[in-house]
Formats: C-alpha cells, structure tokens, sequence
C-alpha cells in the first residue's frame, strides 16, 4: 500500500507540473501530509464559531507505566522527558548569557548566521554569537517574541535571544564592519549564541512523511531510544510552528514541493541538530507578527501539519491548557517580554488583531489536543 501512495503522490506532482496550477500543488502538499483536501480547523472548532472553551486537564503520569512510550494515549511517557532535558537550552543558562551578550564589546564581526546581511559577533567574553538585522523590525520582534512565548510554553529548542541597538561603545571597535555591513545607524538587531557542530540535513520523520504522528501509525514501540527523543522534539517544532504561523520551516520545504519532489528528503529549512540529538529551532523571525500577517497564504499548510499530529510532549499541552483556561497569553507573553528584554518597548508588541489571534490559535490547538485525547485516549 505505501508504494500505491507513493505512486499516487508521483502521479499528482506530474499533473500539477503539467498545469501549473497553485491549487493542484496545494492538494499534492497535502496529500503528502495524509491528508486530503483544503485544510479545515482541527475537529471541535470548525466553522465561525468561537473556540471551544471546554478545559483540557492534563493527568499527572502513572509512575507504574513509567516504560511504556506513551501515557494517557497521547503524551510521550516521563522517562523520555528526562532523557530530553541535557538536549534543551535550560532557562536559567539562557537567561545568564543574555546577561552576558548585552554586556559584551563587539570585537570583531564575521560573515556567517544565514542572510547576507547577518554577521557572526566576536565578543569580549570570548564567545560568539549570530547578529541578525531582519528585512525590517517586525522580523527582529518576531525571534524575540518567539523565544519568549516558547519560555512560555516550556519549549527548550529555541536558543536563547537577546537585543543589541548598533552603535555606542560597545560596538565601538566595529564601526568600519557596521558602515560595510550597510546597517542602518542606531539599528536593533538580535543576538543568538553561536552554537558549534551543527548539523544541517534534518529530515522529517518517516512517520510523519508517511501520513502522521499518531498513536498507532508510528510504530513506537520498535524505535530505538534515539528515534523516539527526535520524535518527540518534532511534536513540539509543529505545534510551535503552528502557534506563531512560521511559514519558514517545515511549511518552506512543503511549499517547495512543487519544484522539488525530494526536498523532504535533503533537510528542513532552518533545523539543525546539536551532537547530542537535540534539535535547534533556528531562525524564528517568520513567527507571529510576520507570520500573522501573512497567515491567510501559509495556513494551508500549517494547519494541516498541525492536524497531522496526536502525540504531544505533556508540558506542552499542559502550558496550552492553562493558557486556554485563563485566557491571557497575550497578556502573558507581552509581561515576560517586557521584564525580560530591555529593548522590547522600543520594538513594541503584537498590533491588537495578532493579540487576539495567537488566543485563538492556543484555543484551537487546545481543542486539537482534546480531539486526539477522546480518539487514542
């Protein structure tokens, strides 16, 4: 049956070559993703209707099936979730090297870190790390709000962020390297540490390519203990992805799809893997802002992917719940940014409508979670 489907995907890619059309490559993208179809709102909340208010508890886990993979039909079990700890960046270490980056001379600036406008900082610590200027401020506010709303949410992928404005004495011995750069004076950039031995390449799981990540199409029980750790980390990329609308990852090679069959097969877009297995979310500037403002092209694809998923890390869905619950994420992201980042005020915050959305997106990936619970639970 899987080489049918392949066939089948191979069939409509032809076709769509032949047309040409957006909407033909629209359905191939989603029949990779298993499912067919315009995307709709995970079950529960379609129509215009208002989210679904009903609370999602979150059971606390059952020590006596600590080595099963799963518990309550849809979490990843607590022995995975230690295993995951050394991989993630630990909040206290994060917030000392913001600590640190803001308080460091630049040195020296380097290309590297993506864009041709982004450079690679020499610090007077001795460290280095990736100095972004974003095509406009809306992007730099998007890896700054990302990486909150990820603290936000107990996600440990996203390398910590901290913001620089260009110029004064600290960046003082770089003045011929910022004219060359062509930055804009007196500029917010942010910072992200250099992060050694990366590696590119990360391909989505086969589970995934295969129709989705759910309870009983994974084949979970006979994965090695390196496999399951990845699987769980890409239950969070999705669900994060979807929460700001970042269409520069996973949703980038989907959308590539329609030039290049195999791109899943070469790597996700701004993913990368540290030596000891864990996963980095690179490169967050698409997210909410940006990607609000452009959801109405890329929620053809994120919401699929979104639906393409019923196993969650239970930190996650826990944060997700009491977010629903209360009702505040907005007003809670906006609070952790302004006591946590210096400059925020100087960049601001979502505009209203964002505001209301990312509720609305918490509310929906709320009841997404609940679906998948009343399904495999």
């Amino acid at each position: 049956m899987q080489a049918i489907g392949h066939a089948y995907h191979r069939l409509q890619f032809s076709t769509c070559r032949a047309r040409g059309n957006r909407m033909c490559w629209e359905a191939a993208a989603c029949c990779w993703l298993g499912r067919g179809g315009s995307p709709q709102p995970p079950a529960g909340d379609r129509g215009s209707r208002a989210p679904s208010r009903t609370l999602l508890a979150v059971p606390e886990p059952d020590p006596e099936a600590e080595e099963a993979v799963l518990q309550d039909g849809v979490f990843w079990s607590s022995w995975l979730e230690r295993l995951l700890r050394p991989a993630r960046f630990p909040e206290a270490e994060g917030r000392a090297w913001q600590a640190a980056a803001r308080a460091a001379r630049v040195l020296a600036l380097e290309r590297g870190c993506g864009r041709s406008s982004n450079r690679r900082a020499v610090l007077s610590d001795g460290s280095r790390a990736c100095v972004r200027l974003g095509i406009n401020p809306e992007q730099i506010q998007g890896e700054a709000l990302s990486f909150q709303l990820a603290r936000l949410l107990g996600v440990g992928n996203v390398p910590p962020v901290a913001l620089a404005r260009v110029g004064g004495p600290l960046w003082a011995p770089v003045q011929d390297e910022v004219r060359r750069a062509q930055w804009p004076p007196g500029a917010i950039v942010s910072l992200t540490p250099w992060i050694h031995n990366l590696t590119g390449g990360v391909v989505p799981p086969a589970a995934l390519r295969a129709g989705g990540l759910e309870p009983r199409g994974a084949g979970l029980q006979n994965r090695s203990r390196a496999e399951l750790l990845e699987l769980v980390q890409w239950t969070d990329l999705i669900v994060f992805d979807y929460l700001t609308a970042n269409f520069d990852r996973l949703v980038s090679n989907l959308v590539s799809l329609q030039w290049d069959r195999r791109v899943m097969e070469r790597g996700t877009s701004n993913l990368h893997r540290r030596p000891g297995g864990g996963l980095v979310f690179l490169d967050n500037e698409a997210g909410l802002g940006h990607g609000y403002r452009l959801r109405s092209t890329w929620d053809r694809y994120n919401e699929p992917l979104l639906r393409s998923v019923c196993l969650f890390r239970r930190p996650t869905a826990a944060a997700v719940a009491e977010l629903h619950r209360r009702r505040d994420a907005p007003q809670r992201l906006r609070t952790l940014y302004l006591q946590r980042e210096p400059l925020a005020a100087e960049l601001g915050f979502l505009a209203p409508e964002h505001a209301r959305h990312l509720q609305s997106r918490i509310d929906l990936l709320h009841g997404h979670i609940a679906h998948c619970r009343a399904k495999y639970g």
